[in-house]
């Protein structure tokens, strides 16, 4: 078969889902540098948001630039990584917690370029934090050394059934984006940072605290469009758990919509080539 030829039982005229940029973490493995992603990101950006995963790099040469301009959405996922505190004016408090300089010089200017152009942007754990930083917020880096706070941390050495699971409720916050797209006031969430925001950056708009004041959700006041953080996990097993579906799906909306207006109007024919 010709590289040409459509693969079988494969339509030539389905339209182009969305493409959704999805910044990768950077890894040791066996010696030689990596990038990585979590299957379960991508695999909820396909299965609950309908739109394509597109990895990005985020190494010293990555063209942010020529990035966005392919993509319809981006997600900032979690990490065991944190952003380095020197983003916002403090010292490493704990040298033995992983950091990745790296994804933090691709997402920071990600993050305010999404902004600028109106870009979809759905945030999650370590991509909220991110979120705060990059527009001017600081990061408690210990949460649970915080007095009145308690251990949002998952289980050490548990498995990730037990991890995901859910740990605690929130308390959302009426008339918010989050309200408006799950119709709760009060949902369970499952809890696995170390990190949370402290000084919520200019602009930002909390949108669920946990019950011991840890700001759960944010969205970005100056976004035109779908611009939602969220500190928990939507992403494990997304298709068992129908708020996290809601939140994916209206993501995937968005993402819809950005897609059209920058093909302006483009009929699906026209769309069969990128297929």
């Amino acid at each position: 078969m010709s590289v040409d030829e459509p693969l079988s039982g494969v339509s030539a005229k389905r339209p182009r889902l969305p493409l959704v940029l999805i910044p990768c973490d950077n890894r040791m493995l066996g010696g030689h540098p990596f990038y990585v992603l979590g299957r379960k990101y991508a695999d909820a950006v396909h299965d609950a948001a309908g739109c394509r995963p597109l990895l990005l790099p985020s190494g010293p040469a990555t063209d942010l630039a020529d990035y966005v301009e392919l993509a319809d959405g981006v997600l900032l996922t979690g990490s065991p990584a944190n952003v380095h505190p020197t983003h916002f004016g403090q010292t490493v408090r704990n040298p033995e917690l992983p950091l990745d300089q790296e994804r933090d010089r691709v997402t920071l200017p990600l993050v305010r370029l999404s902004v600028q152009r109106g870009l979809p942007l759905f945030a999650i754990c370590r991509g909220l934090q991110e979120i705060n930083v990059a527009l001017g917020g600081s990061l408690l880096q210990a949460v649970h050394e915080e007095p009145g706070r308690f251990d949002h941390r998952a289980v050490p050495d548990a498995e990730p059934d037990e991890q995901y699971g859910p740990s605690h409720p929130i308390d959302i916050v009426e008339g918010g984006e989050l309200d408006q797209i799950l119709a709760v006031r009060e949902l369970q969430v499952n809890s696995l940072h170390g990190q949370a925001i402290d000084r919520l950056a200019p602009g930002l708009r909390v949108e669920a605290r946990a019950l011991d004041g840890t700001v759960e959700a944010v969205h970005i006041s100056a976004h035109p469009g779908f611009a939602l953080a969220v500190q928990w996990h939507p992403e494990w097993k997304v298709m068992e758990n129908p708020a996290s579906q809601r939140l994916f799906r209206a993501f995937g909306d968005a993402c819809r919509e950005a897609q059209a207006r920058r093909l302006g109007g483009q009929t699906q024919g026209n769309l069969s080539r990128a297929a």
